[in-house]
């Protein structure tokens, strides 16, 4: 945190809040830790996050993604383990989401691409409503990232 912001005061709550979304692909557990932040009148895709761009996929910390087997990711193998992950937004076409060798890090400032373990091109989604606050489920077959008017689901067997 910088010097010139003030630690947030004990107890308060956090603008971006700790959360975590756990889920079964096939027989492969799958728990992602993010912080979730609010949309808050903003415009996120091609405003606060931009195109383009690698993007730490939550706030604060680097998501993390942890496979307890290995899985395939749209199509791809990936080895049990815990990852950094990120993805860069695209105003058009197909985004992509990057599993990093590098879990833990703060936001994406110190992000190496020598250290990706796999990098997918995934189909994003607009959705009918806005999600506020950044989420993530994750389902029988796909990991599935949720803010703004965005939708991204990541296919997981």
């Amino acid at each position: 945190m910088p010097a010139t912001m003030p630690a947030p005061a004990k107890g308060a709550a956090k603008p971006s809040p700790a959360a975590t979304a756990t889920g079964k692909v096939g027989t492969a557990d799958v728990t992602v830790n993010y912080s979730s932040p609010g949309v808050k009148g903003r415009k996120i895709f091609g405003g606060l996050e931009t195109y383009g761009k690698v993007w730490r996929a939550g706030a604060n910390e680097a998501t993390t993604v942890e496979f307890s087997k290995a899985v395939m990711v749209e199509g791809k193998a990936l080895p049990a383990g815990k990852y950094g992950f990120f993805v860069i937004p695209a105003e058009s076409g197909q985004w992509t989401a990057i599993f990093n060798k590098v879990p833990n890090q703060w936001g994406a400032f110190k992000y190496d691409e020598k250290q990706d373990a796999l990098r997918v091109m995934v189909t994003p989604r607009k959705t009918a409503a806005v999600t506020e606050r950044l989420a993530y489920e994750v389902t029988p077959k796909a990991l599935v990232l949720r803010w703004e008017n965005i939708e991204l689901p990541v296919a997981i067997k």
